[in-house]
């Protein structure tokens, strides 16, 4: 049987600027489509152009290779003829493949919002399609607060949509602006829509994520026949955000209900790209990834109990909905002191490090885990410290150096302009080989100061250590007062790509943030050398 195609239309960078602390530059939205179109969906939307000058200056240049490249804006004024509308001209002028209409389909937005007659916004839809399409272009058009409007004046909403389709529009999105909409209702009112005439094969939907269901609306509305899904990456967006593609993709891929039936533009094999695409997203944004996302989190396919991991081990289907590798994603058995042998030996294992189940070092390493976290640490989120610990239990770990002592200062004082500063100040002193290394520095805050001090000199490691750089810092207060144990995570990168976690608990942040500082420099030691024995050979 031939499947049915399902239409993808990515809304980021017009949907995704709205979201709280999110902006775009010309060069974000160049990088951003780049990622889209590269991916394989069928649609990049980029914005309104002639709203603003970073999204006028974006449309000048067609943007997109294998995508079609979207403007987005109004339909024409009312009173205004489509050929003297200067926002329409905009549209029809710049670079782009297609042209999405937003066009009011409540009555109650359109004497409201619009100030105009009922029959003025329809004669908007249609004479704007029209244009459109003479200019050569595909046209659709976004029916804003469809399902609101279905609600308390179902003949007007639809008389919007037929009004868009009989013009000629490619597309006609109902959109659930208001995000309120519930999947049941979503599938009727489609439904509905549908068994007035106007096709499902010209029908697309766009959710918002208001009540947690942006995901099951969109498929909701796939499932009573619409054929173009609109969402953006990690579903951000204004308020909660839109539908989010990259859960919505896989689900339509991989799951019978919908594989079974439906295909899209995006092949078996670049579905495994989908994790990067999420990621490499985030990191642009400068923020980190969301470890529970599903099928592209770094805990979507992590198991932290000990049954489970056994029943993992010997079969993966028992605790996975979907094979990770289907969405370029790891398993991950993570080690606690929740778990047994088995998320031991798998997370070695996953490392490099053999033993075997028998090994009394094993049984030490596990005892040894469980001891630690009692007092603080937790190893499921510090993958680098738990490695170096099961190295110097089940083996060795080089001793690159050796760290004599340490003292940090933080002074607050009046500079030579009268200005109130607080000066931090640390002083670091090392052994390498023998050698006694006195490292100062000043930094912005004391862990900073220490973490300057301590790679600042590091003898012959030096050059190894200097694509190391800090990612993320968090700290995490244990029990109550100012006295409390307090645990520091350190998020390291290097030039690699490579990315990992380490530890530190003590009832001194600082102490705590140094353990943490020396695991990540060991670990990247340990690394390069297990990099370099790969490369030999």
């Amino acid at each position: 049987m031939k499947k049915e195609r399902i239409y993808l239309f990515d809304t980021t960078l017009r949907d995704g600027q709205q979201t709280p602390g999110v902006d775009f530059s010309v060069e974000d939205k160049i990088a951003i489509a780049g990622l889209l179109d590269r991916f394989g969906v069928d649609y990049v939307e980029g914005g309104y152009p002639g709203a603003n000058p970073t999204d006028t200056a974006f449309f000048a240049e067609k943007r997109t290779s294998r995508s079609a490249f979207v403007a987005f804006g109004m339909t024409k004024r009312a009173g205004v003829s489509a050929s003297n509308d200067p926002g329409l001209a905009a549209l029809v002028q710049s670079r782009s493949d297609a042209i999405c209409f937003v066009a009011k389909s409540w009555d109650y937005h359109v004497r409201l919002a619009l100030g105009s007659t009922n029959e003025e916004n329809l004669e908007s839809i249609r004479a704007s399609v029209e244009a459109a399409s003479a200019a050569g272009k595909e046209a659709m058009v976004d029916c804003e607060h469809f399902f609101d409007g279905y609600k308390t004046n179902p003949d007007y909403a639809l008389a919007c949509a037929r009004a868009a389709y009989e013009a000629g529009s490619r597309w006609v999105v109902l959109c659930d602006t208001n995000g309120g909409t519930q999947p049941g209702e979503i599938r009727d009112i489609v439904r509905a829509v549908i068994a007035t005439g106007i096709p499902g094969d010209h029908l697309g939907i766009h959710a918002h994520d208001d009540t947690g269901q942006a995901v099951a609306n969109s498929l909701a509305a796939v499932e009573a026949g619409v054929r173009q899904v609109q969402g953006t990456l990690n579903g951000i967006g204004e308020r909660c955000g839109n539908a989010n593609l990259i859960t919505l993709i896989p689900t339509l891929m991989l799951k019978p209900a919908y594989a079974n039936r439906f295909e899209t533009g995006i092949s078996r094999e670049g579905l495994k790209d989908i994790s990067r695409l999420s990621h490499a997203f985030d990191e642009l944004l400068n923020r980190a990834p969301n470890s529970q996302a599903p099928y592209v989190g770094a805990s979507a396919f992590a198991t932290k109990a000990g049954i489970h991991a056994s029943a993992i081990l010997k079969e993966p289907e028992t605790y996975e909905h979907v094979p990770p590798e289907a969405v370029g994603n790891t398993r991950r058995v993570m080690v606690s002191d929740q778990g047994g042998k088995s998320n031991f030996i798998a997370e070695l294992k996953r490392r490099g490090v053999k033993v075997d189940k028998a090994d009394p070092r094993l049984d030490t390493l596990v005892a040894l885990v469980k001891e630690r976290e009692a007092i603080g640490y937790a190893y499921e989120g510090a993958d680098a410290s738990f490695e170096l610990l099961a190295r110097r239990t089940l083996g060795s770990v080089p001793e690159f150096f050796k760290v004599d002592s340490f003292r940090c200062m933080v002074e607050r004082r009046f500079d030579a302009m009268g200005n109130l500063k607080t000066v931090s100040e640390a002083v670091v002193r090392v052994t390498v080989d023998g050698e006694t290394l006195l490292s100062v520095a000043e930094g912005h805050g004391p862990v900073n100061a220490l973490d300057i001090a301590l790679r600042k000199d590091l003898g012959k490691y030096q050059s190894e250590i200097a694509d190391l750089g800090l990612a993320d810092y968090k700290v995490r207060i244990l029990n109550g007062g100012t006295e409390a144990v307090t645990r520091v995570l350190i998020e390291s990168h290097d030039s690699t790509g490579a990315r990992w976690w380490t530890v530190g608990v003590s009832d001194n942040i600082i102490d705590a943030s140094f353990q943490a500082l020396m695991d990540s420099i060991v670990y990247k030691l340990v690394k390069n050398r297990e990099r370099a024995g790969l490369a030999a050979e």
